[in-house]
């Protein structure tokens, strides 16, 4: 697979909540960092870090929807919406998040996260976010 494939395959496993799919597409040593929190390292703090934190915090949605990818050799660079939500009315946010994964041998070595958790914050509370996302 090519690394554009192995991160299409990666980000549809994390929508649907699958361990199993997620597992093998990391490198045992990969690393998975929110930029602005403490990286998880190795495969099982990476799955750790994404079904304990995320797919928990997030029990009503957790998914990654693709808006551009970019790729250079081996580093594949995606923009999406993240549609996350915690349930019992609160609206689901549409959170604007860029990722950069580095893959090797067809497994993601690295997966770093770009986005503002404050915008999640008002978009969960319900408070008005026109302007500040992209159109």
């Amino acid at each position: 697979m090519r690394p554009e494939e192995v991160v299409r395959e990666f980000c549809a496993a994390v929508s649907k909540r699958d361990e199993g799919v997620l597992r093998p597409l990391l490198a045992d040593d990969a690393i998975y960092q929110n930029v602005g929190m403490e990286a998880s390292r190795g495969i099982e703090a990476v799955i750790e870090n994404v079904a304990g934190q995320w797919w928990a915090m997030f029990p009503e949605a957790y998914e990654f929807d693709m808006v551009n990818l970019a790729v250079s050799g081996s580093v594949v660079l995606t923009e999406r919406v993240d549609r996350v939500g915690v349930g019992g009315g609160v609206p689901v946010a549409p959170a604007p998040a860029m990722g950069r994964f580095e893959v090797q041998h067809e497994k993601i070595t690295a997966w770093y996260d770009y986005f503002d958790p404050a915008l999640v914050g008002k978009m969960l509370s319900g408070e008005s976010v026109d302007g500040l996302t992209p159109s």
